[in-house]
């Protein structure tokens, strides 16, 4: 796989040449790729549960409702795959680095920048995630019920996808400056916690 299809938007590529250049031995795209795939694809099965939900008459009272979350879907979506740009970027960066030796001056310049690139995307990936997935604990009681189980997959993969994006953050912590590592750390836990149980409440509710 070429590097300029690797470096080619995300949402831009057919899933074969994606999947293809992400399985090949290139710098990107990597995990942050696979994270950012994931939220976008759960998004996706969420808005169908509404789009089969929306114009239905035994959920008129949820159409106001349901339409708001059509509209947040698309964004979530659209943003899980540029955030999966962003993290693409940022890791090409850092890795550009490391590459120097740690006493040249561009590397001493650069670095915490570099670090904090290719933290943030991942981060905001997480957060994304968990906002999804409060979304989708809504929908349990607001969609058409014949699609439950495609509910249950998209809260399965937002997830995954918090998950996914929490490896990102937590492989990079070591760089950050020792007062900083702790408090996010801490931060990363306590929201796949509460992806974990989002994720559990809403399974169930589609049970």
């Amino acid at each position: 796989m070429s590097s300029d299809t690797a470096a080619k938007p995300i949402s831009s590529q057919p899933v074969g040449a994606f999947l293809e250049s992400l399985g090949a031995k290139v710098p990107t795209p990597g995990g942050g790729a696979s994270a950012a795939i994931t939220g976008a694809t759960a998004a996706a099965t969420a808005a169908m549960v509404v789009s089969y939900s929306l114009g239905k008459k035994s959920l008129a009272e949820c159409e106001e409702m349901n339409q708001n979350a059509m509209a947040r879907l698309t964004r979530a979506r659209l943003m899980f795959l540029q955030l999966g740009d962003e993290d693409a970027e940022g890791y090409g960066a850092l890795n550009a680095l490391w590459k120097l030796d740690k006493d040249n001056p561009e590397r001493i310049a650069k670095w915490d920048d570099a670090v904090e690139g290719a933290i943030t995307p991942p981060r905001a990936m997480l957060a994304l995630s968990l906002e999804f997935l409060r979304l989708c604990d809504r929908l349990v009681g607001t969609t058409n019920k014949q699609l439950k189980s495609d509910l249950g997959i998209a809260a399965v993969l937002g997830e995954a996808a918090a998950r996914s994006a929490a490896w990102s953050v937590r492989i990079n912590i070591p760089l950050l400056p020792e007062d900083q590592q702790d408090e996010l750390r801490q931060a990363v836990d306590v929201m796949l916690e509460q992806a974990r149980e989002l994720s559990a409440t809403i399974e169930s509710g589609c049970s």
